[in-house]
């Protein structure tokens, strides 16, 4: 399907436009911190040790402002949610690591490199005035692992820069930029090859015989158009919920052009993301080749508002089509409404998310993802386990401080999503981009069950161990759909009719999967890492389990700690 030039033509229109005028309008802006698991956990800690809704940003539309962590940094610097020297140590280093920004002092290195270089810890280089910052460091991660029954032993290498600032602290701007070459653990493969694509990067080529070698880039600039309405244009990820996991948006696909706008009004906040995604991709002999490949738009907005002072909701609603189309231009109109007056021709998603702050250290939240959903059948009036009731569900627990132990901290969640769910009938209308799912990363057609233990016993020290057990059903070939890959046509090879479709239909799998890492941070941002993954895969295809064991050995600096609990 070949999309029209003139839709392309009028959406790259108001990319350019936005990104040409909004400037001119913009106030103090700071760039956004990447979104990274560890990074933020520190945050989440500390607003829910408070036992209320943070009072500077909004935790579940990720990522944040530096400018904001900065303002929310300021506002703990002397509470009762700093109580050990670990969490002495992570104000310091989330200060340092946004120092232009936080109110406080923040030391300067004691030995700078040749003077010049390493003046702040976290700044290989940086130079800071009133009208002018900016901020440049290398970017390395290496690391050897042993697999035993791997044909090549997991290894990668990537290298690059990473550079932020802003100017007339009006408009922040971010680039980064690798290059890889990796060998990946045996499941990781074996999602890469089925999809077509690396988990997280976009164009790949072969390295070796079985290796991977990308390139990534990601770059935004964000700025402020009012006192209460910031705007992002940028190409990267976004990551919505409070979850391990998220229904609505996650990180896990290829980074993507959008454009946000966040309005922040007394309680509400309003976030819109339009994007543009790349639909499918050409191969030649099963790697990626030269060519244009097919493009997707998709349009998202959420409505937050606080309910008190531990409570957040929110009301989301998506459209994805192979058009782009000025009727999902509008910010506050309702998609649905839109959807149907232009002949139900799109892929509109809704549904609801929140959080509860119910106890100080302890928090409950959720989201609920409809995809699609008639009342009768709904709740089995017509017939039970109708294929047209499709939906993800998630819940989860989080517990700071764990039996009053310092640093101590747990976290247990909940997802599932029946069978069909974001997958469509209309080509590259699937809720996905370059061939990796947009949500969770089984897709669909799964009950999973998390748990997570994060432990700083020392400053520089900490511990995770992830336990993870999944449930979902596989097809046995391209042909057949029974539900779970996202990227299959919803109303074809599907062996079962209108009704009788239940979580786990198909080819039947568990997967077992347990993950321990330590992580030593030696300098401001350069970790070691040591680690160790279990995974144990049942499935009636299999005449015996599938048992491996991964170790691995990392050294990182300014990289993001890679995740392959999927």
């Amino acid at each position: 399907m070949q999309t029209p030039y003139a839709p392309q033509i009028s959406f790259k229109l108001v990319f350019f436009i936005t990104a040409l005028l909004t400037p001119f309008f913009s106030q103090a802006q700071g760039s956004y911190i990447p979104y990274n698991k560890d990074y933020y956990h520190i945050l989440d800690r500390y607003d829910i040790l408070r036992g209320q809704n943070n009072p500077v940003y909004r935790t579940a539309t990720k990522p944040y402002r530096r400018d904001d962590v900065a303002a929310f940094l300021d506002s703990i610097a002397n509470a009762p949610v700093i109580r050990s020297r670990s969490d002495e140590f992570n104000l310091a280093y989330l200060s340092q690591d946004n120092w232009e920004f936080v109110s406080r002092e923040t030391p300067e290195s004691k030995k700078p490199f040749l003077k010049g270089l390493y003046r702040r810890p976290g700044d290989f280089a940086h130079y800071y005035t009133e009208d002018f910052d900016i901020h440049l460091s290398p970017v390395i991660y290496l690391n050897g692992g042993l697999e035993p029954g791997n044909d090549q032993n997991p290894n990668r290498l990537s290298r690059g820069l990473v550079l932020r600032g802003s100017i007339d602290k009006k408009v922040g701007f971010y680039t980064y930029f690798t290059t890889s070459e990796a060998f990946f653990p045996s499941w990781v493969k074996d999602y890469a090859v089925y999809n077509g694509a690396v988990p997280g990067e976009g164009f790949w080529k072969q390295y070796n015989d079985n290796g991977y070698s990308y390139f990534s880039a990601l770059g935004h600039v964000s700025y402020n158009i009012t006192k209460h309405i910031e705007v992002e244009v940028g190409h990267d990820r976004n990551f919505i919920g409070e979850g391990y996991r998220s229904f609505l948006l996650s990180d896990f696909s290829n980074p993507y052009m959008f454009v946000k706008f966040n309005t922040r009004v007394w309680k509400f906040q309003l976030t819109n993301i339009w994007t543009q995604m790349t639909a499918d991709v050409d191969y030649d002999r099963g790697r990626p080749t030269d060519g244009r490949y097919p493009q997707k738009w998709f349009s998202f907005h959420r409505l937050g508002f606080n309910i008190g002072k531990k409570i957040n909701l929110g009301f989301f609603e998506s459209v994805m089509t192979d058009k782009a189309d000025f009727n999902y231009f509008n910010p506050i109109v309702f998609y649905r409404w839109v959807e149907q007056s232009l002949g139900t021709p799109d892929k509109v998603m809704l549904g609801i998310d929140g959080k509860w702050n119910f106890y100080p250290g302890m928090q409950v939240y959720g989201q609920f993802a409809l995809d699609e959903f008639v009342f009768s059948e709904f709740f089995g009036q017509d017939g039970k386990g109708s294929k047209r009731n499709k939906y993800g569900i998630q819940a989860g627990y989080k517990y700071m401080d764990v039996f009053e132990v310092p640093n101590l901290d747990l976290q247990m969640e909940f997802n599932s999503a029946r069978p069909y769910t974001f997958q469509e009938k209309v080509d590259y209308q699937s809720y996905s981009n370059w061939r990796t799912p947009l949500t969770h990363p089984r897709g669909a057609n799964f009950r999973e069950m998390l748990s997570i233990i994060r432990y700083q016993p020392l400053p520089k020290l900490s511990l995770t161990l992830l336990g993870m057990y999944q449930f979902y059903g596989a097809d046995p070939d391209a042909e057949t759909n029974w539900g779970g890959d996202v990227l299959k046509n919803r109303i074809e090879g599907s062996p079962t009719g209108l009704f009788g479709n239940e979580i786990g239909q198909g080819l039947e799998n568990r997967v077992v999967h347990a993950n321990l890492n330590a992580s030593y941070m030696l300098k401001h941002n350069f970790f070691i890492d040591v680690s160790h993954s279990f995974r144990k895969r049942t499935a009636q295809d299999l005449d015996t389990p599938a048992t491996t064991n991964y170790l691995q050995l990392a050294f990182r600096w300014n990289f993001i700690r890679p995740d392959y609990n999927y």
